[in-house]
């Protein structure tokens, strides 16, 4: 199983994904999400000139986000600034599309977005949108076609699963889903959460810094896809202060500091007493205790943890966990 990070986009990744590289991480992913962040390809590139092993790749990117010739373009790019080194993820869209008030994309609209995505990096002429284009890229502004990107889907359900499967892409999967990691080659898994110094309860400051946002990442997930958040612990709670928005505007208050820090929401609810979640919405506990779950994941069939540190000290947080998904890979 190998050991990535993934960072909420910021201006301080490329330097997050250098340290990542020092301590070992076998690979980098950013999230595309320009409603919270700055441009995912930018920071991906400041990132290949700071390191020289650790792979990099936007995870995941939203289709109807950009044109596929952009994507294209920024991929290829990327690939010429660190050769041999990048992947990407797609995905429908939650904080990516939802947190501007939009829709996500539909599956067969993805499917299609990445065969035309595969095609131009291959430098085929693809039909998209009742046009026939190619990458005309000459030496000098990106690498020589065919360029060879590994692709991985964020796909959770039949629907996704089944395009995942048809395109013939690895698995890039959230919240513990790993149900179908068997099926897939490369089956990556999003993490959160903390290791826990010694006698360090759920809800302390340091705790709520660093597993706060991944835990509050199940309250805004149950709202958006339509499930009862009111089984979460203070999700009533959560669930009053986000109605006191007009509807149309409820995302504001939904994806606010998501995955970054606490909303208003997340704060109401943790002094309520959400954090009682963190064991189960994210992978929080002592070094060992870590270490098992992980190498449960891995026996689940997961090739890949993909690890998303939050709070002030994210060296702490790298440091912490690779050396506990270390014990499993040693063990």
């Amino acid at each position: 199983m190998q050991i990535s990070s993934q960072f909420a986009t910021s201006l301080d990744s490329p330097e997050h994904i250098a340290v990542s590289e020092r301590l070992g991480y076998d690979r980098a992913w950013l999230q595309d999400t320009p409603a919270h962040s700055p441009d995912v390809w930018m920071m991906l590139a400041l990132a290949a000139e700071r390191t020289e092993r650790i792979g990099l790749g936007p995870g995941v990117l939203v289709p109807t986000l950009r044109h596929p010739m952009v994507t294209a373009s920024g991929a290829a790019t990327l690939s010429a600034l660190a050769p041999g080194r990048v992947a990407v993820a797609f995905g429908t869209g939650f904080a990516g599309s939802r947190a501007m008030g939009a829709k996500p994309s539909t599956w067969p609209y993805l499917r299609d977005y990445v065969r035309t995505f595969r095609g131009l990096l291959q430098g085929r002429t693809v039909d998209w949108d009742g046009g026939r284009m190619r990458m005309l890229h000459p030496a000098g502004a990106a690498s020589s076609r065919p360029i060879d990107i590994p692709i991985l889907i964020a796909a959770l359900g039949p629907k996704g699963l089944a395009v995942a499967r048809e395109l013939g892409a690895g698995l890039f999967s959230v919240n513990g889903e790993t149900e179908s990691a068997k099926d897939f080659t490369w089956a990556a898994l999003g993490v959160h959460g903390t290791v826990l110094d010694e006698g360090e309860v759920l809800d302390s400051p340091r705790v709520r810094a660093a597993a706060g946002p991944g835990n509050a990442l199940a309250y805004h997930a149950a709202y958006e896809f339509g499930g009862d958040v009111t089984l979460l612990p203070a999700g009533q709670v959560w669930l009053d202060v986000v109605n006191l928005t007009p509807e149309r505007e409820r995302h504001f208050v939904v994806f606010d500091q998501h995955l970054v820090a606490l909303s208003q929401a997340d704060e109401v609810a943790w002094a309520a007493g959400s954090w009682a979640a963190i064991p189960t919405t994210t992978l929080t506990g002592s070094a060992a205790q870590l270490t098992e779950r992980l190498a449960v994941i891995a026996e689940q069939g997961v090739t890949e943890i993909v690890y998303q540190p939050t709070g002030p000290d994210i060296t702490r947080e790298l440091e912490a966990f690779i050396t506990a998904a270390r014990a499993v890979l040693v063990g």
